[in-house]
């Protein structure tokens, strides 16, 4: 059984979580049933959902009664073509198989998918990768707060279940005759926003970076209870590019082991490293591609803005059939989000890329 969790604010403003069950789950007879509580949801579903698919929703639709244009809701099942990802919504466009008398089969039309829509989705078969994409959308959602820092200004972040999510960039007033003084000060307004992302996200954990000694001295003057969860790090720098930095450091993977963020920067760490040593790796199409054919293929990388190009260029069918052709050979597939560095790396080469298991 999974489990979806759905953060509801209280009259305090603290986010409490509230566990939501799927609604219907048969592989075997090829249908799930979900319930849509975050926008990160939608861009799962954009990765599990694929041309072919049987979907079933709500969709409005304007009708004519006496001289007024109406809206009215309407459960409507199409074949799915194509799938746009916006801000706030996952857009699925195909062609009617089941809907009302005055819907005629084989009509376009599109269900615009939202946070708290029921969906059904049916396929002839799942694949692994399918399977796992549902697991990572439905599983709990852990999210921790990063807070880098130096003398003069500080950055403070969240993580989601793809990348980061800046919730302030501070700056310090720090005179250069003043320094050591002043950035003393700048501490207490650091304390004061971590506490209140702290009150209104409630992260499982706390990491606060900085070069040199400053985060051992800004930690000196937490008194808050939440001072148990923190976890200290090195960064070199107070950048949005150090975020990725802090994640990969080894005293926070031990806080960071269940990150989806971690995971995905591991497996593109492994594939640069072993480009430049020139070992078990291939990346871009063509060399991808061969690898597959010589089931030598033990982990597939793709970049979601890889898959989102090929479906705007209606080209989605290759990389369906080389996806399902690792499946076939006990290959792991993973999608990379682009919205952290790792995943913008991936795509700087290509957008798709393998670790093998022999040379080729």
């Amino acid at each position: 059984m999974f489990a979806l969790v759905l953060y509801v604010k209280t009259l305090n403003g603290k986010e409490n979580r509230v566990i939501m069950k799927l609604t219907g789950k048969d592989f075997r007879k090829g249908f799930v049933k979900i319930i849509v509580d975050d926008p990160d949801d939608l861009w799962y579903l954009s990765h599990i959902i694929t041309p072919g698919d049987i979907i079933t929703g709500k969709t409005t639709r304007k009708i004519k009664i006496a001289d007024k244009q109406v809206k009215k809701t309407i459960t409507l099942q199409i074949k799915a073509g194509k799938l746009l990802l916006e801000s706030h919504s996952l857009r699925i466009l195909g062609k009617v198989t089941q809907g009302p008398d005055d819907i005629p089969i084989g009509s376009h039309h599109t269900i615009s998918v939202q946070v708290g829509d029921n969906l059904k989705i049916e396929k002839e078969s799942w694949l692994s990768y399918q399977k796992q994409k549902l697991e990572d959308a439905s599983s709990q959602k852990v999210s921790f707060l990063i807070c880098i820092f130096d003398r003069e200004e500080a950055i403070i972040a969240l993580t989601k279940k793809r990348g980061f999510n800046i919730l302030a960039h501070l700056k310090g007033k720090v005179s250069k005759k003043r320094m050591k003084q002043e950035s003393k000060a700048f501490y207490p307004e650091i304390i004061k926003s971590i506490e209140e992302y702290n009150q209104r996200h409630n992260p499982q954990a706390i990491v606060i970076a900085s070069p040199v000694f400053y985060k051992e001295d800004l930690f000196k003057l937490i008194t808050s209870p939440w001072k148990k969860k923190v976890a200290l790090a090195n960064c070199s720098s107070v950048t949005e590019r150090a975020l990725s930095e802090v994640i990969k450091r080894p005293e926070v993977q031990q806080v960071l082991q269940h990150s989806r963020l971690l995971k995905e920067t591991i497996l593109v760490d492994e594939l640069l490293a072993g480009i430049k040593k020139n070992g078990l790796v291939a990346y871009g199409f063509k060399e991808v591609k061969n690898a597959v054919n010589q089931s030598a293929v033990s982990k597939l990388l793709v970049a979601d803005s890889f898959i989102d190009k090929l479906r705007e260029n209606d080209d989605f069918e290759k990389l369906d059939s080389l996806m399902k052709m690792v499946d076939q050979h006990t290959g792991n597939i993973h999608i990379i989000s682009t919205d952290h560095d790792a995943g913008k790396q991936l795509k700087h080469l290509g957008g798709i890329a393998a670790l093998l298991r022999f040379k080729i």
